[in-house]
């Protein structure tokens, strides 16, 4: 006869194998992009993104920790150019370098220490369109990388692609707000 102690334990032995299996369901491969039109022209755009000094005005991974430690290195600007930061468990603790910049993409390496690990490809697309008299630029910002079993245990209970697309769609606000000014 099975005590009550042991049926318990089944079902908490059941509920654990679930979300395993689950999470083993889960994409290897995390992607978040959004996008946004900006009238102005990608140059301009890009210029703010290519020098991570400039990053205070529009990122809002710098609103979460006003207060962490920055380190620039490398190129002044564009390809070369690293940014390494040490924040609060809001931001934590990476490093990005720009590995190649055209007039219309910068891609950037971003690596994330703490708090958790991981390794991803960032992306800013600039595809400029004339929209009656006025150049309008559709910028993209989109991040991929790979997704191991503990980032999609996460996933499980947290839908990445809802908080990391708010913040991306914050960043693009701001980027509008800058290069419309």
């Amino acid at each position: 006869m099975l005590t009550t102690l042991t049926i318990i334990a089944v079902i908490i032995a059941i509920a654990i194998a679930a979300i395993l299996i689950f999470a083993a369901t889960k994409p290897d491969v995390l992607s978040v992009q959004r996008s946004i039109s900006i009238k102005a022209p990608p140059e301009k755009i890009l210029a703010a993104i290519n020098d991570f000094h400039r990053w205070r005005s529009w990122s809002p991974y710098e609103e979460k920790d006003p207060g962490m430690e920055r380190i620039y290195s490398g190129n002044n600007a564009g390809k070369g150019a690293i940014y390494q930061w040490n924040g609060s468990k809001n931001v934590g603790s990476g490093r990005m370098e720009i590995l190649d910049t055209t007039p219309s993409k910068t891609t950037i390496k971003l690596d994330f220490f703490t708090p958790f690990e991981g390794h991803n490809t960032a992306e800013f697309k600039a595809l400029p369109r004339r929209d009656a008299t006025t150049l309008v630029t559709n910028l993209t910002w989109a991040m991929q990388g790979p997704s191991p079993f503990m980032s999609k245990m996460m996933q499980v209970f947290i839908n990445m692609d809802r908080m990391i697309g708010k913040d991306f769609e914050t960043g693009l606000a701001n980027l509008k707000d800058l290069a419309e000014a």
